[in-house]
């Protein structure tokens, strides 16, 4: 929540950013209302009911059985659940899932309040709701694995806002050689690059599958255009 409000504070104290926001439409708005709705209210209380129900009818000897400590266990989320997440990803843009996916991709600029657009029941289909409440039932001490989850929704955020790092600058050096930026993920929605770079938050999954996409530019344009009205995005994306 704090990387939120403190990425919408940035977009808004930005004169081009909020221009690009005024160019939103209704549409636009109520898409990524309710999907930030789903992704930061609904999802969290799914989670919480799936765990819920994980505690009560499995046996108790699996709770709490992976003793793993502090940096392990967020490896565990922010590695090994992100190299999950990449195919997870590239299964939604297969051509028997794109249309649930196709939404996400109508957005036509990188800012933090389209991070979340989608037919509402996407979310269903990310790997993230069914594997996270998992591992918080199996860990002992899931510390390390909550913190890699808060910093992968952080990332998530970063990744579609217009707040990018100069090019030649220290954190550039620092963060571009494996992680995902804003610049990178930018290319994921481009027109016409949307089949790279699938990662949420490292790049060596892109780099060793051959999916990873870099270029100095930005892309021409974001966004696909879809028929597609505004009930179909939200429930039933089928033409």
């Amino acid at each position: 929540m704090s990387s939120f409000i403190i990425l919408i504070a940035w977009t808004i104290s930005h004169k081009s950013s909020r221009g690009h926001l005024q160019t939103k439409t209704c549409q636009d708005w109520l898409l990524d209302g309710s999907g930030l709705a789903i992704q930061g209210i609904f999802m969290p209380l799914l989670q919480a009911l799936l765990f819920s129900e994980l505690c009560q009818h499995l046996t108790t000897d699996y709770q709490g059985c992976l003793k793993l400590s502090l940096i392990p266990s967020f490896i565990l989320s922010f590695v090994m659940v992100d190299y999950l997440y990449y195919w997870n990803h590239r299964l939604l843009h297969l051509k028997l899932f794109w249309p649930v996916h196709q939404v996400h991709h109508t957005v036509n600029q990188m800012d933090v309040f389209g991070t979340s657009r989608n037919t509402i029941w996407t979310s269903l289909l990310i790997i993230y709701l069914w594997i996270n409440p998992l591992f918080l039932y199996l860990l002992a001490k899931p510390t390390g694995y909550l913190l890699g989850v808060s910093l992968t929704s952080a990332l998530d955020l970063w990744r579609h806002s217009r707040l990018l790092i100069a090019p030649n600058s220290c954190w550039a050096k620092l963060l571009s050689p494996w992680l995902i930026l804003p610049e990178d993920h930018a290319w994921h929605h481009g027109r016409e690059t949307r089949d790279y770079n699938y990662g949420a938050n490292l790049k060596i999954w892109d780099k060793f599958h051959g999916t990873y996409y870099q270029c100095q530019e930005s892309p021409s344009a974001l966004g696909i255009t879809t028929s597609l009205n505004l009930m179909q995005k939200l429930f039933f994306p089928f033409l």
